[in-house]
């Protein structure tokens, strides 16, 4: 049976001004002497993936939300004025991105396209179906996309378990060319990418890995991964991190040719999505970093990530990371996680919360 996409109703939500953001404790929130983090949006249901739109609108998926939003700031004080719902009852669209006046929405089976969305808002354009050739099942089915600088859309795609041996197109990452429909797998081995950005000088396919779970505290590690061929292989499920073999499936790791990770991140801590850092606003030093959401762990004897951490390359080789920002996480206690990160035009940095239902702005002042 075919589903069918519902789109939202008009629906405008206008934001108060900024004494209703004090709910959430920002004040918790620790980063380098000189940055300051306020509140850019707020009621922003399961924030997830975020894109930029030419004329300054913000658009964010969401994962268990089911919906779409539009983010506007009207009057350019980096605090959003309205939200507009954009769809809603979708299946897992964390996913989205925008792509010559288009805005393009992941399902976990699908892909659709707005045209001329930002031009017509308010009005919602009816979607068109772009692909629907993505397997279904929602086990790390949600996708995190974008197009890459052969103008192919990047689209992973999770193995349908914690660990398992699975068919094409499972623990990959594909391009997929939206006009022929034609498909190629650039990467396989991936158990589960929901972040990953292209190197602003090579062009090559930067992205974050979720390792394996039920192996203890400690193992293995998210990866931060760097594909310099395409074809390579990320060791997924048969060994992970460099040379730690997986206990049901290690013995066929001879059969494949592994590539070790950039970085290792530390296990469990959910390492999603992440962009190399081109604005001009922070310091020269953190020029083509790359910025990396750590959602948090779920299943660790004591808890891990949420946060951001900053990782800096000399080239293709990584030289050193750090924590950039953290405080989501006091304690066991958790009161948001940072999912996804964006460069606004102006150099700040946006972070996407799916828990606080918030996306913050990071600056630098210099202070």
């Amino acid at each position: 049976m075919t589903r069918v996409l519902k789109i939202a109703t008009i629906s405008i939500s206008l934001l108060l001004p900024s004494t209703a953001y004090a709910v959430l404790p920002i004040d918790n929130i620790t980063l380098p002497e000189g940055f300051e983090i306020s509140i850019y949006a707020e009621g922003v249901d399961n924030a997830r993936q975020m894109a930029l739109g030419d004329k300054g609108t913000l658009f964010v998926g969401s994962r268990k939300a089911g919906k779409v939003h539009a983010v506007i700031d009207s009057n350019n004080d980096y605090q959003a004025d309205a939200i507009i719902e954009i769809a809603s009852d979708l299946f897992l669209p964390s996913g989205i991105t925008f792509h010559r006046g288009d805005l393009y929405v992941a399902e976990v089976d699908k892909i659709w396209r707005y045209r001329n969305i930002e031009a017509l808002l308010p009005k919602i354009p009816e979607p068109e179906l772009v692909y629907d050739k993505l397997p279904s099942k929602s086990h790390h089915g949600w996708k995190f996309i974008r197009f890459g600088p052969d103008g192919l859309l990047y689209i992973p795609v999770g193995a349908p378990c914690n660990v398992c041996e699975s068919d094409a197109p499972f623990a990959s990452i594909i391009k997929l060319n939206v006009d022929t429909k034609q498909s190629i797998t650039v990467a396989t081995g991936v158990r589960n990418s929901v972040g990953f950005d292209f190197h602003p000088v090579t062009g090559d396919l930067w992205f974050t890995d979720n390792g394996r779970d039920m192996m203890g505290d400690d193992l293995p590690d998210d990866e931060l991964n760097h594909l310099s061929t395409t074809g390579q292989h990320f060791g997924f499920p048969y060994v992970h991190n460099a040379d730690i073999l997986d206990p049901e499936f290690g013995d066929k790791a001879g059969n494949i040719n592994n590539r070790p990770p950039a970085l290792k991140l530390g296990a469990h801590v959910a390492a999603l999505g992440m962009e190399f850092y081109q604005g001009k606003q922070f310091p020269a030093s953190y020029k083509n970093n790359i910025f990396i959401a750590q959602h948090g762990s779920w299943n660790r004897s004591n808890k891990v990530g949420y946060r951001v951490v900053s990782v800096k390359l000399d080239g293709n080789k990584v030289v050193s990371s750090e924590v950039f920002a953290f405080g989501w996480l006091q304690g066991e206690k958790s009161w948001g996680r940072p999912a996804a990160v964006l460069t606004l035009d102006d150099g700040s940095l946006l972070v996407s919360d799916d828990a606080a239902n918030a996306i913050y702005r990071i600056s630098y002042t210099g202070k």
